[in-house]
C-alpha cells in the first residue's frame, strides 16, 4: 500500500494496459481516475473492481489528444479528491502500414494520439504537482519508439518522441519533487497484438530471450513502482520490458 492517500490519472485505462495498471495502483492504495474513450462499459467495470476491492475510482470520458477534453480530465480529478500525484499517459493508437502506403490523415491520428497527448496531460498536471512539491510522471513508450519495427514508422516515431519529451520534462520539473519516466513494452498479450499472423507471432517469441510475451501485469507493475515514493531517486529513465528481446 505504498500509494495510500494517493491520487492518479490513467490515461486510457479501460482495457489493456492501462487497465492493468489502474488496477494496480488501487492495490497499492491509490485513488484513481479511469480515463477512456469509448468503451464506458468496459471504463465501468475497472471502476467496479476498484470499488469491490475497497479503493476509490471515477470514470471519465475524454479525448486525450484534444486540449479541452484534457482540461476536464483533471477539473475532474481535482473536484473529487483535491489533488494530483500520479499521472501515467497510457493512450495510444497505431496504424500499421509501409510507409508508401501510410497517409497523411493517418500519420496524424498516431502522433495526437500517442505523442500530443502526453504534451497535453503533462502540461495540464503540473500546477497540482507544482503545488505540493511532488509528483509521479509515466509516459507509456515501445520498443518501436527504440529499435524501431517494420510498418509502422508513425508509431515509431510517437513513442521515440515520447522518449525525447519525457527527458525534456525530467530537467524541467526535477527541482520541484517531480520525476518524469518512460515505461517502454516489447511484446505484451494485447488487443495490440492479439491479431498479428502466426508467423509474425512465432518470429518474435523466438527472437525473445524468455520465449515469451509480456503481460500485462507486468508492465503494471514496473509503473507501480515508477509511480511510487520508492523511485523518489529515479528521473529521465527510460525502463524496458521486454524479456530480452532488444539488448546492447
Amino acid at each position: 500500500m505504498s500509494l495510500h492517500d494517493q491520487v492518479a490519472i490513467v490515461t486510457g485505462a479501460s482495457r489493456g494496459i492501462g487497465r492493468a495498471v489502474a488496477l494496480d495502483l488501487a492495490r497499492q492504495g491509490a485513488s484513481v481516475l479511469i480515463n477512456y474513450q469509448r468503451n464506458a462499459t468496459a471504463a465501468d467495470e475497472v471502476v467496479a473492481l476498484i470499488r469491490d476491492a475497497g479503493g476509490d475510482a471515477l470514470a471519465h470520458r475524454a479525448d486525450v489528444s484534444d486540449e479541452g477534453d484534457v482540461a476536464t480530465i483533471f477539473e475532474a480529478a481535482i473536484s473529487r479528491w483535491g489533488r494530483l500525484d500520479i499521472l501515467v499517459c497510457n493512450a495510444g493508437a497505431t496504424v500499421d502500414a509501409p510507409l508508401v502506403r501510410l497517409k497523411p490523415d493517418q500519420w496524424h491520428h498516431v502522433i495526437e494520439t500517442d505523442l500530443t497527448s502526453a504534451f497535453l496531460c503533462c502540461r495540464a498536471a503540473l500546477p497540482a504537482m507544482r503545488s505540493r512539491q511532488y509528483g509521479r510522471i509515466i509516459t507509456i513508450g515501445s520498443l518501436a519508439g527504440l529499435a524501431g519495427n517494420v510498418g509502422q514508422t508513425s508509431y515509431g516515431a510517437a513513442k521515440a518522441g515520447l522518449v525525447g519529451f519525457t527527458r525534456a520534462l525530467a530537467r524541467e520539473v526535477a527541482a520541484e519533487g517531480i520525476t518524469a519516466n518512460v515505461v517502454a513494452p516489447g511484446y505484451i498479450d494485447t488487443d495490440f497484438v492479439e491479431n498479428i499472423s502466426p508467423m509474425i507471432r512465432e518470429w518474435a517469441i523466438n527472437t525473445i530471450a524468455m520465449r515469451r510475451f509480456g503481460t500485462t501485469d507486468e508492465v503494471a507493475a514496473a509503473v507501480s513502482f515508477m509511480a511510487s515514493p520508492r523511485s523518489s531517486y529515479i528521473t529521465g529513465h527510460v525502463l524496458t520490458l521486454d524479456g530480452g528481446w532488444v539488448m546492447p
